[in-house]
């Protein structure tokens, strides 16, 4: 097989980085004048190299490296990364049930969309009123740990933004059926109301975590904010990077906390999948305005062959992200 062979197929997964580069390429033109020339440097470069390994009939490919950025707004990097973030969530899930025998429940927080101007104080506001709720004594009793996401929304027809909280939390087997610890939806919005001060407030979302690999799990790791949303235009943009400048995605208390500090330490690699693929090529890929077009096949040699085979799995699929 020749790269001419390649440039010919369509292959899924470097079609799908080629959509994340698009992206990307908008991303570059609006972030220019809010970065350092030598960052700026690193994001027009971003994702210009790609080198893949595949299996024998090219049915299969993988990332294998290549030059990134790892800017929080860069699409490509946020995409990388939200599938490395569902796969530490699902080993951290899984090592919860296994060595503490919990069960999870799924938490939405939102509150009335704001102005451009109210954002950043807003998000200040939301991370008071949550651990103003999680000090309460009857949430206390039931959360046994949580892992928070911030994520914010934009409504271009009201030029307005919605921040909210995704909160994924631990608590006993036994909170589902225990009717003086058991929290139903109206009782978490009325905790809400009385954490944020708002009366308005008309939903909070709650539910029982089946799986692990759950659409719930997926929810955790998305980015803080959609490409889509941010990229409409300089000034959404601007709002979003001036108000989410130093805050973090994620927090973590409790069981979660602990959980992460083994993750760290690789004690939870016995939980992670070894790929099963045999990589026999590796394929170079450059980009040229619209798409990747593979420069290079080459036959790996068996040295770089033991190097990419057997591997753990490092990621999750994206089909949520």
């Amino acid at each position: 097989m020749t790269h001419n062979n390649i440039n010919n197929r369509k292959i899924q997964d470097i079609e799908r980085y080629e959509s994340k580069k698009v992206r990307s390429e908008e991303f570059r033109d609006l972030v220019k004048s809010l970065v350092s020339d030598s960052y700026y440097w690193l994001i027009e470069e971003c994702g210009t190299f790609l080198s893949f390994v595949g299996d024998k009939e090219l049915n299969k490919i993988k990332m294998h490296r290549g030059n990134f950025c790892k800017h929080r707004f860069c699409p490509m990097c946020a995409w990388r990364k939200a599938r490395k973030d569902a796969l530490e969530l699902s080993l951290m899930m899984q090592d919860i049930k296994i060595s503490y025998d919990k069960a999870f429940i799924f938490l939405t927080l939102t509150t009335p969309n704001v102005v451009a101007e109210r954002l950043g104080d807003e998000i200040k506001r939301y991370n008071k009123s949550f651990d103003k709720l999680f000090k309460r004594k009857v949430v206390k009793r039931v959360v046994k740990g949580y892992v928070r996401k911030l994520e914010i929304t934009y409504n271009e027809k009201r030029d307005d933004y919605h921040p909210h909280f995704h909160v994924l939390i631990v608590v006993n087997k036994s909170y589902f059926t225990d009717v003086k610890a058991y929290l139903n939806q109206k009782e978490w919005l009325r905790l809400w109301r009385e954490a944020t001060g708002i009366s308005e407030i008309t939903q909070v979302d709650v539910r029982r975590v089946k799986e692990q690999n759950s659409n719930e799990l997926y929810e955790m790791a998305k980015y803080t904010g959609k490409d889509s949303d941010y990229l409409s235009n300089e000034k959404v943009f601007k709002v979003f990077y001036e108000s989410l400048k130093g805050k973090r995605a994620f927090a973590y208390g409790g069981l979660f906390k602990e959980v992460r500090k083994k993750l760290k330490n690789g004690d939870l690699d016995y939980l992670k999948e070894v790929d099963p693929t045999k990589y026999i090529y590796q394929i170079f890929c450059g980009w040229n305005q619209m798409h990747y077009y593979a420069s290079e096949l080459r036959l790996m040699s068996e040295e770089m062959q033991k190097e990419v085979n057997h591997q753990m799995i490092n990621e999750l699929d994206d089909k949520y992200l």
